[in-house]
């Protein structure tokens, strides 16, 4: 989305230029209708599918720890899952643009078979082979998942302007749903029917999805000549403040934004906390995270992106050391969990509404793809560094975990305060 045309009296004098350019291209936005409607049901879908199963992967990782890969440490198997999203924030820059050219014909079918065939490689992987899960579940699904997640945000764009926050919010959701569903599946099916059988059972889930998702989206804007390689990387975003700080930020942040969803099952362990809590604390995280997605994208349709945004993150950081930092027991755990992941719930969906708002909608491919290309990194690096505090599992090496995840949270919502600044000096207009 635009700057809104109510709001475009609040640009500083330094971004003016670069608002004119946004504004060049007046488009009419249906505000939902039928296919737009539909887009945000297929788009759900693919995120269920998808993210729900990166956002599954602490359970993974637990499993992992205990037996499946119990040769190796914590920081070599938690490189599996940040590399499933660092490439994703990679491909990101080329998806992006593919996306503004050939739609979703091309990209839905490659995101569907390219899942399913990673999820079916992993289970047939063998125990204590970790090249084997780090080809399969981190390199291959890492490739194919962004063909699904850019094209399934940025349909979504097309459809919507003033609820655009609220649709992406809702869509963002479907990848909680599958962080709760999935999380409580597979552990209870690792022990039914094996860890081979579970994977496959996940990799129909998988297939159901994309083929609904595909049967109901289309694209709505024409498509365009697809781009040379040097225009792949669309890097204008960046001269403007805005985007910038708040590019900065959000890699401040994602170091951290992960660690409690790899890492609060093994912390509760380790303070005594019963199976029946602690193998549904990543479950409470992502199901809180659900409502914060479409709490958060309604509130900030209704008082600004940023100004949702910036309290939100601040209070995710604050959590962290707040309450998961001083954990002892199972009450203060579940409370953590339901805080945090309302609150970076609303992080995680306004995030991408807010990048939408000061890009272009005709480069809005190419703009997202690019804003979480930084990303990448800070996920690649983030989930291991604090992999590497925990050398024997004691409770201080957990501890330490938390305070990285909190000081880099807290640090990257100071940045998105500082891009909101830049936006408008005045707090109370809508940004």
């Amino acid at each position: 989305m635009i700057v809104d045309e109510t709001d475009s009296k609040n640009i500083p004098a330094e971004t003016t230029q670069v608002a004119a350019t946004v504004e060049t291209v007046e488009i009419e936005y249906p505000e939902g209708g039928l296919h737009g409607w539909l887009a945000v049901l297929g788009s759900s879908l693919v995120y269920f599918a998808s993210f729900g199963v990166i956002n599954s992967f602490g359970a993974f990782q637990t499993f992992y720890l205990d037996s499946y890969l119990s040769n190796y440490s914590a920081t070599a198997i938690a490189f599996i899952g940040a590399l499933q999203i660092t490439l994703l924030y990679v491909l990101g820059i080329v998806i992006g643009p593919m996306f503004d050219a050939l739609g979703l014909k091309y990209l839905y079918p490659i995101g569907a078979l390219g899942s399913v065939l990673s999820l079916v490689a992993l289970s047939f992987t063998r125990s204590q082979h970790i090249w084997q899960q780090f080809l399969s579940q981190g390199v291959l699904f890492g490739l194919v998942v962004g063909f699904g997640t850019y094209p399934a945000l940025a349909v979504v764009g097309q459809y919507f302007k003033k609820q655009r926050a609220l649709a992406m919010g809702i869509v963002a959701a479907g990848s909680s749903v599958g962080g709760v569903c999935l999380p409580i599946m597979v552990q209870r099916l690792f022990n039914m029917i094996g860890f081979a059988w579970t994977v496959r059972v996940a990799a129909l889930l998988t297939l159901f999805c994309y083929a609904v998702a595909i049967l109901i989206s289309r694209t709505r804007l024409p498509s365009k000549p697809l781009p040379t390689p040097s225009k792949l990387v669309d890097l204008g975003g960046f001269k403007d403040p805005r985007y910038l700080t708040l590019a900065i930020g959000s890699v401040l942040v994602n170091l951290g934004l992960y660690s409690p969803y790899y890492y609060i099952e093994p912390f509760a362990i380790q303070y005594g906390v019963p199976a029946s809590v602690h193998t549904y604390l990543l479950s409470m995280i992502n199901g809180l995270s659900f409502f914060g997605r479409i709490i958060g994208g309604q509130l900030a349709d209704r008082y600004g992106r940023m100004n949702v945004l910036c309290p939100s993150t601040l209070i995710s950081g604050i959590v962290c050391l707040a309450l998961w930092l001083p954990s002892r027991s199972a009450a203060p755990l579940i409370v953590f969990a339901c805080t945090y992941g309302f609150f970076s719930g609303v992080f995680i969906s306004v995030c991408s509404a807010a990048v939408a708002q000061i890009s272009p909608i005709d480069r809005l491919g190419a703009r997202m793809g690019t804003f979480f290309l930084p990303t990448a990194i800070a996920t690649l690096l983030g989930t291991p560094i604090g992999g590497a505090f925990v050398k024997t599992g004691t409770r201080d090496e957990y501890h330490h975990v938390a305070i990285f995840a909190g000081v880099m949270i807290v640090s990257g919502s100071v940045l998105l305060y500082v891009s909101r600044l830049l936006c408008s000096k005045d707090l109370r207009a809508k940004w």
